[in-house]
């Protein structure tokens, strides 16, 4: 008998395997990536000033106000 026998490809059926399930995720608008959401500082990787994130605004497109360099999302 092909497929589970274990000589060969073998479909469990609809929903096996991978790539079928839901809500693993995080979502949108949280964590500490691109997109995390309009409250929140932008911090200076270079000399640790913190200013305030700007919503609209994406932190690297700001420079610090201490050193010029681009900010990042803290």
């Amino acid at each position: 008998m092909p497929g589970g026998d274990g000589t060969g490809p073998f479909s469990g059926g609809p929903g096996s395997g991978r790539g079928m399930g839901r809500g693993a995720g995080r979502g949108r608008m949280g964590g500490n990536r691109p997109g995390a959401g309009p409250a929140g500082n932008c911090l200076c990787p270079n000399c640790g000033t913190k200013i305030a994130h700007q919503r609209g605004v994406p932190c690297y497109s700001m420079s610090c106000p201490k050193c010029g360099n681009p900010m990042a999302r803290e």
